[in-house]
């Protein structure tokens, strides 16, 4: 992986034991929220559909995990010994890891025959607060259909060969009838998250009676889209760019209020929680409250340069202070203060080459700051400002003796979402 990618490729177990072959499309910054991709029937991640709705809403700052089912794609197993049941158990596997290694996903948005089972699948994963399906069947059974006559030969047979968008696939009996065993129904009924059906009046594959049948069985919150003269697999990238638009401002109203909700949940636990992300050698995750910041460290330092270093966070912490205090201090005054920048730069020198410094040997770390002030100000008020600016509460703390504290959390603590 080049540094500085945002796409990463990962693996994990899917619901056979087998390696499932992953992509964890990322934000430049935190993501605001995670997500999982489910592609069509015999389609992969890769399909140009699930590559730009993933792109779309990795624009918009969510992370999205596209992966391939179990014998398709790049993932390991034999798809002859998969089904629809086994389907639902890759996703919800997909959001186990989601889980472990970043956050459990809070949007679910499924293709075809993955909108159908991203609609159980949301079922149990607690954390969904919104599922989105695009041309999905109100019944997997509809699937055979793409069948065709080789139904018959694998109910006599026990398995057949079929030619699937020309290219073969071995379909066992067990197959068809999982499909046949779904109460696909009693799962939407069942969904407690929001839903959006999106759909093509003139989907040819899956006909439009399905996303009426889809909707009219959920509850609210439920919407629909209709995806006017648009084919079932998005082919056309006008389509697929549509879809992530619409896609992202509906899911903002239900994921960022989890977002806030868990945000709020760390404010009441207090002061910040820094996690690394396991992206890249130095990357972490900062939350502030509902509040989501990264820090990295710069390319010449090993880091892929992502987010401000620590030192440009604490840099950033007496620039703002700075400001903050110059600004409160104007008002009480009623000064003619317009405007204040403050710019803060970070280094080390000698201590020989400090003559107001305690410090005789060795290095001392040293913070140039910089004030520009707008507004009509004389000279005597603009003198007072600068003293006052070394009031500035962080500038004090880093003048005054600190005490840090450490010690060993009773569990380790979990990456921010």
């Amino acid at each position: 992986m080049a540094s500085g990618d945002l796409r990463h490729k990962v693996t994990f177990l899917g619901a056979l034991g087998e390696p499932l072959a992953a992509r964890l499309d990322l934000p430049a910054g935190p993501p605001r929220a995670f997500a999982v991709f489910a592609h069509c029937f015999t389609c992969s991640k890769d399909i140009f559909a699930a590559a730009r709705i993933a792109a779309g809403l990795t624009e918009a700052g969510y992370g999205v995990l596209r992966f391939d089912f179990t014998g398709l794609g790049a993932s390991a197993g034999d798809f002859a010994n998969t089904n629809y049941s086994s389907n639902v158990d890759d996703l919800v596997a997909a959001a186990d890891w989601l889980r472990a290694n970043h956050a459990a996903p809070t949007l679910l948005v499924g293709h075809s025959l993955g909108g159908a089972a991203v609609l159980v699948a949301a079922t149990r994963i607690a954390e969904v607060r919104a599922v989105a399906t695009i041309g999905a069947p109100a019944d997997p059974a509809h699937v055979t259909r793409a069948l065709g006559d080789a139904v018959a030969d694998i109910e006599a047979e026990g398995e057949a060969k079929v030619e699937i968008a020309g290219r073969a696939f071995r379909i066992r009996r067990q197959f068809v009838d999982d499909l046949r065993n779904q109460d696909q129904l009693r799962a939407i009924r069942a969904l407690k998250a929001a839903l959006m059906v999106m759909h093509a009046p003139r989907d040819e594959i899956v006909g439009i009676e399905n996303a009426r049948m889809i909707f009219e069985a959920a509850h609210h919150p439920k919407s629909f889209v209709s995806l006017d003269t648009a084919d079932h697999l998005l082919t056309d990238r006008a389509d697929a760019v549509y879809v992530a638009r619409v896609l992202a401002a509906w899911a903002e109203r239900y994921v960022e209020a989890a977002a806030v909700a868990a945000g709020a949940a760390e404010e009441d636990a207090g002061g910040v929680l820094v996690s690394e992300t396991g992206l890249g050698r130095f990357q972490q995750a900062i939350a502030v409250g509902p509040h989501r910041l990264t820090a990295d460290e710069p390319r010449a330092a090993g880091g892929d340069d992502s987010g401000p270093s620590p030192y440009d966070l604490l840099s950033a912490a007496l620039g703002a202070c700075t400001a903050m205090t110059l600004r409160m201090y104007a008002g009480h005054k009623q000064l003619p203060l317009d405007h204040v920048a403050v710019r803060v730069v970070h280094d080390r020198i000698h201590a020989e080459d400090c003559a107001t410094c305690e410090t005789r040997e060795g290095k001392v770390d040293r913070f140039v700051r910089t004030i520009a002030l707008q507004g009509d100000l004389d000279d005597a008020q603009t003198a007072r400002m600068l003293q006052i600016a070394d009031r500035c509460p962080v500038h004090q703390t880093l003048h005054r003796e600190v005490l840090v504290e450490t010690a060993l959390a009773d569990a380790p603590a979990e990456a921010p979402a």
